[in-house]
């Protein structure tokens, strides 16, 4: 039976490393989402690090999920000083199971306060995809869709929650979900995994 692969990434107003009470406040929250979404029906696994301090993303080690890139619009540092996003990628059992993680309780709570945080860029912040079981989604697996999405809408290997495809690259749609837009999810870095990043597309 496939997996479903998310990816989201969105662009912060600040530095990881920025000792403002507001990314700290951030930083905070995110702990709490990850633990949630971690024990949510459906969720099976996410990319962490296998090492390294907190918001070390670009260079660290992800193991079998590849080496950590960006879509072509980030245009902030890279330096564990200067990087200012949040990025995850994880695994789901299904369509559902992946909704109903990203748009309920703590993690619904910090999609109404992504502005605080996030920058309204006008680009997508997830993308959604089918993986064979057993098979490891990469970075660059995840931004090569979320680039695919923003250029040409779509598509069976590069979709949304509002327009999804079933495994066999059927058009479907979940109960409850209308056709909106997604500006939210996840909220930050030490580790790009588990939930739905924020964006404001």
């Amino acid at each position: 039976m496939p997996h479903l692969a998310l990816y989201t990434f969105g662009v912060l107003k600040s530095p990881l490393a920025d000792p403002a009470p507001l990314t700290r406040e951030f930083y905070d929250r995110g702990e709490a989402v990850y633990r949630k979404i971690s024990q949510h029906p459906g969720y099976l696994t996410r990319a962490e690090a296998a090492e390294g301090d907190r918001g070390v993303l670009f260079g660290a080690d992800w193991g079998a999920w590849g080496e950590f890139v960006v879509p072509t619009w980030y245009g902030k540092g890279r330096t564990v000083d200067t990087t200012a996003l949040a990025a995850t990628l994880s695994l789901w059992t299904g369509l559902r199971p992946a909704f109903d993680a990203v748009y309920a309780g703590l993690h619904r709570e910090a999609l109404n306060r992504r502005y605080d945080w996030f920058e309204r860029t006008g680009h997508p912040n997830h993308v959604i995809w089918w993986v064979p079981a057993g098979v490891t989604p990469t970075w660059q697996d995840g931004v090569s869709r979320l680039e695919h999405l923003h250029d040409h809408g779509t598509a069976p290997h590069a979709f949304t929650f509002q327009r999804s495809f079933d495994p066999e690259g059927t058009p479907t749609r979940m109960n409850g979900v209308g056709l909106v837009g997604h500006e939210g999810g996840d909220a930050r870095g030490r580790g790009p995994g588990g939930g739905a990043g924020t964006d404001g597309s």
